[in-house]
């Protein structure tokens, strides 16, 4: 299995930064897309950033011009710049992977435990 770990989350005042970054760790794995879900209360989990293998990317369109997505393939890790932050920002960010397992390219589809992010003055 492939194990995801986040980090960076926090109280940020309206138009403030956060940088999220995420970890993918196990053995016999690659990925083919690392990227940033978010759910806030009442609300149902939605796509904030994905990042491909062929460095494509895709961004929800509230987070546009706003967010950034990058990716560390060496080190297998994924980042999520988040600039000019605002109240409606606010949620628990998820961090996913998806690629396949080694041998036998079985597929997966793996889950960080979530960072809690707050906008807030």
């Amino acid at each position: 299995q492939v194990q995801l770990e986040e980090s960076g989350g926090g109280l940020v005042q309206p138009g403030g930064s956060l940088r999220l970054g995420c970890a993918a760790s196990g053995s016999g794995f690659s990925i083919n897309a690392m990227g940033w879900y978010r759910q806030a209360p009442g609300k149902e989990r939605e796509l904030v950033a994905v990042s491909a293998s062929g460095r494509s990317t895709n961004y929800a369109d509230s987070v546009k011009g706003r967010f950034t997505i990058s990716r560390d393939n060496a080190k297998n890790m994924v980042y999520l710049q988040m600039n000019s932050l605002k109240p409606e920002d606010t949620a628990v960010y998820y961090c996913n992977a998806r690629g396949v397992l080694y041998p036998g390219t079985v597929p997966y589809d793996s889950w960080g435990q979530g960072t809690q992010v707050t906008v807030s003055s």
